[in-house]
């Protein structure tokens, strides 16, 4: 769609370089070791890390120094329009959802220092309550907050030498939509778009996955280019109000903030 300009215009109006209205609220599951209830527009999704003082037995069969991170993902039955059937009724776990818990527990390994997490297993469970697009890319981006919250509170507990994250992360959709590329997709925009990608980055700018194809349709390297450049300013304002949740998660529970100075700079 244009406007009376010809300039492309989205369905909920934002430039192609808007970000939707993104919000973190920590601590909104009491008994995780740290929660969050991130939102990206209408997109939102509980991300809870538990810390388990144990590591799986295959780490303890083959001596496995350090410990685990692990996620699970899931979409309650009212996230979306028409209900979607629980997993469990099915008695197996679908396939999208068994792919983008792996992509989460793979983005969040990529930053944390397994070693110095101790003989410990993080659970990253995201549940989406409401899905409008790019449910994946807030589970990851709540995730890392929750698993900063939570690494945190065992710091405060004097369990934990160093702080075992070492950078942030985050990650956002990009795609190409009515010939335009554009930054984190809300649903209509995902569904009709051309092209559709996923970027996982840390906060210094480094790639750690990449997802993205044509819908039926090819795309350039140009376009490729002008996606990922939109992806890494998004990414610099996630984690930028990732700071800010982490550090107000901190505050709430009266824990001290030099550890969290000293770990993120």
């Amino acid at each position: 769609m244009r406007d009376i300009d010809g300039f492309m215009k989205r369905p909920d109006d934002r430039s192609p370089s808007d970000l939707r209205d993104i919000s973190f609220t920590p601590n909104v599951a009491p008994n995780a070791t740290g929660s969050v209830l991130v939102s990206f527009g209408n997109t939102r999704v509980i991300c809870a890390a538990t810390v388990e003082e144990s590591v799986p037995g295959w780490m303890r069969y083959q001596k496995i120094e350090g410990g685990w991170l692990t996620a699970e993902y899931s979409m309650l039955p009212y996230s979306t329009h028409d209900r979607k059937s629980r997993d469990i009724s099915r008695g197996k776990l679908d396939g999208r959802s068994s792919e983008i818990q792996r992509l989460i527990g793979r983005s969040l390994r990529a930053v944390v220092d397994l070693k110095a997490l101790g003989a410990r297993t993080i659970w990253v469970d995201c549940d989406v309550i409401q899905a409008d697009g790019g449910t994946r890319t807030a589970s990851i981006t709540g995730g890392c907050v929750a698993v900063a919250i939570a690494l945190n509170k065992l710091m405060g507990a004097g369990k934990l030498k160093d702080f075992p994250m070492k950078k942030l992360i985050a990650a956002v959709s990009a795609g190409v939509y009515e010939g335009e590329p554009i930054l984190d997709l809300n649903y209509p925009e995902d569904r009709d778009a051309a092209v559709d990608f996923n970027v996982v980055m840390t906060e210094s700018g480094e790639f750690v996955e990449i997802q993205g194809s044509g819908e039926e349709a090819v795309f350039t390297s140009e376009e490729m280019t002008a996606m990922l450049d939109l992806s890494k300013q998004g990414i610099s304002q996630l984690v930028e109000l990732q700071r800010e949740a982490i550090v107000a998660a901190d505050q709430a529970s009266s824990n001290d903030l030099a550890d969290l100075a000293k770990a993120f700079g």
